[in-house]
């Protein structure tokens, strides 16, 4: 496959290294979320406008897990159908800032309540953590959504990369156990390949924003054992069995070292009978789903994700 590196994204790769700001993974955890909260607030589309948000938090494997609700402008009394969405990061950064900017324009543009989950972050909490609080909530969402305007019964999960992971892993979860019924996974550049074997990780390796150094960083932080790569719960593409599953939206980047594990799971998901919306993003970079105020295919691919919610809940 032939890509052509977006000239937006180019510029932003150059003004990137000119910044001379230290990598995301030379850092220690604390001042990398700081780092990437600076960053992301740089190039993260307007806020769009949006009826209602609200922080709260529900139970947790842990504790209280904090969650912050996003409702439509005139959703109404009726429950609305509702996205669960996990923030991106690598399992170490990323929290509910970082994501605000995408999950208001998720819930503008397509209607539905939008549910984002602040999950536990490593190294302080390692695996499977991450994958115990997205579960939960979820699980919750989907039992006591009349507290929150929920609708059960049209119910999605999603996220980018890391969230996506966590999305998928959630799915399998729910079609082996039963429970909850989701009618939609949203997958934006999922890593579902923790052994990081696909090509495109040789072949994009460095160059392109999110390094093989930078990967192997967050899987250290988040992974406790080696063992740990193939579990179908870190990595969602060693489960063999994928019928049955969600009917997917499934976005990756030509320039980024995840896509071929992500254009796999959608070959893989279409394959098992899962219907499946399936794009690559030619010309973008990783992260390029967070970057809609510097980048119009960020934008495009945030229209693009908010339109296949609405037709699949709404």
């Amino acid at each position: 496959m032939s890509h052509v590196l977006d000239p937006q994204a180019k510029l932003l790769l150059e003004k990137a290294e000119a910044s001379g700001r230290p990598e995301i993974h030379t850092l220690a955890p604390a001042a990398a979320r700081e780092l990437y909260l600076e960053l992301g607030a740089a190039v993260a589309v307007d806020a769009a406008a949006v009826g209602t948000v609200t922080d709260r938090t529900i139970p947790g494997p842990a504790g209280p897990l904090p969650v912050r609700l996003y409702r439509a402008e005139g959703a109404g009394a009726d429950p609305s159908p509702t996205l669960v969405f996990f923030h991106g990061g690598g399992w170490v950064i990323g929290d509910l800032d970082s994501h605000d900017a995408v999950c208001r324009w998720l819930c503008a543009h397509s209607g539905c309540l939008v549910v984002s989950v602040d999950y536990r972050l490593a190294p302080e909490h390692k695996f499977p953590a991450a994958v115990d609080d997205a579960l939960a909530a979820t699980a919750w969402v989907a039992s006591h959504g009349g507290e929150i305007g929920a609708d059960p019964c049209r119910l999605a999960v999603g996220g980018d990369s890391a969230g996506a992971t966590l999305a998928a892993v959630v799915s399998q979860s729910a079609r082996d156990s039963g429970s909850p019924a989701l009618h939609f996974q949203m997958l934006i550049y999922p890593a579902t390949d923790m052994t990081l074997g696909a090509q495109s990780h040789t072949d994009l390796a460095e160059g392109y924003r999110l390094t093989r150094v930078m990967i192997e960083w967050f899987r250290a932080q988040y992974l406790g054992a080696a063992a740990d790569a193939t579990d179908p719960r870190a990595s969602p593409g060693a489960t063999v069995d994928l019928a049955g599953l969600p009917p997917a939206l499934v976005i990756t980047a030509g320039f980024d070292p995840l896509r071929d594990e992500g254009d796999d799971y959608a070959r893989r998901l279409a394959a098992a009978g899962v219907p499946v919306e399936h794009r690559c993003y030619e010309g973008m970079i990783h992260g390029f789903f967070s970057m809609g105020g510097w980048l119009d295919g960020g934008r495009e691919a945030l229209n693009q994700a908010s339109r296949a919610l609405a037709a699949a809940l709404i």
